[in-house]
């Protein structure tokens, strides 16, 4: 996701300094008009505005925690990785703590959406900060502030609940469609354009029919959203039923396939009923 956000930045006329744990990830992003650093030190000093991509909130933490003494005053982070409510409240904690300022800004729209400059970025933070960030974010995609600092984490486990849920519901009614005679693709083309239309019945659903499960989201990544989410459910004082199943469905497909899309549920679910299965493609999982 990193890659392509650093390239719509890039493109829309912004100086950008890259480091990444990975040095040749970084280096790869020279060729296009970055200035890679081999320290993050060196990377973030003198920035006003630092931008975050990473895996969870533990490696934010280190991260954050290894930059903050050579970040200036004022400079303002942009978290755009998909974390904890209470994570992305500590890092505001810690930075205003030193001066600094925070936002969160978790986004939508997988690696094509970043490529695009569409992806949808959820923020969380002060409303002048937000203003003052809106013109970078629009390089990227469209942004909205949702509320204060980990609000933006907020939005987009509400998002991941919408996600995981409706992966496995188009699942289940494309092994319907195959179980009880009528054609998965036909069915899918059937309904789309009324009240069933989604975005996930649109890619999941063709990545289901090809049986494309190479990952753009993986099963380990929507599990660990899973969680996120229903720690935020406790936090809250609520209880979420049906994102409790679709949680325990992830469980299940992490133990044998953990790095596919996770669109494979839908062999979750074929593991279910056995000899039911849609299409007749090899499983593309790498």
């Amino acid at each position: 996701m990193g890659d392509p956000m650093v390239r719509r930045l890039l493109a829309a006329g912004h100086a950008v300094t890259v480091w990444n744990r990975t040095s040749a990830k970084a280096e790869a992003l020279a060729g296009a008009g970055a200035r890679a650093m081999s320290s993050l030190q060196d990377a973030v000093r003198g920035a006003h505005i630092v931008i975050s991509m990473l895996e969870a909130g533990p490696t934010v933490q280190e991260v954050l925690r290894a930059a903050l003494p050579a970040l200036a005053p004022g400079t303002l982070w942009l978290d755009m990785s998909s974390t904890q409510q209470a994570e992305a409240q500590a890092f505001h904690a810690q930075l205003t703590a030193q001066g600094g300022r925070f936002i969160d800004a978790p986004v939508s729209g997988g690696v094509g959406g970043a490529a695009a400059g569409t992806l949808a970025i959820m923020a969380g933070g002060a409303a002048e900060d937000f203003a003052e960030a809106e013109p970078v974010l629009a390089a990227m995609g469209r942004a909205t502030l949702v509320g204060p600092a980990g609000a933006g984490q907020v939005a987009k486990l509400c998002n991941q609940l919408i996600v995981g849920a409706t992966i496995n519901i188009v699942a289940e009614a494309m092994l319907l469609a195959q179980a009880a005679g009528a054609d998965p693709a036909a069915m899918r083309a059937a309904i789309r354009g009324g009240f069933a239309e989604s975005k996930i019945l649109d890619v999941h659903g063709q990545r289901m029919l090809e049986r494309n499960f190479v990952a753009g989201g993986k099963v380990s990544t929507q599990l660990k959203d899973q969680r996120n989410i229903l720690a935020a459910a406790q936090a809250a004082g609520i209880v979420l039923p049906l994102t409790e199943l679709v949680t325990a469905r992830y469980m299940t497909l992490s133990k044998t396939i953990p790095q596919a899309d996770h669109s494979a549920a839908l062999i979750g679910l074929e593991q279910l009923n056995p000899g039911q299965r849609v299409g007749d493609s090899p499983d593309k999982l790498s």
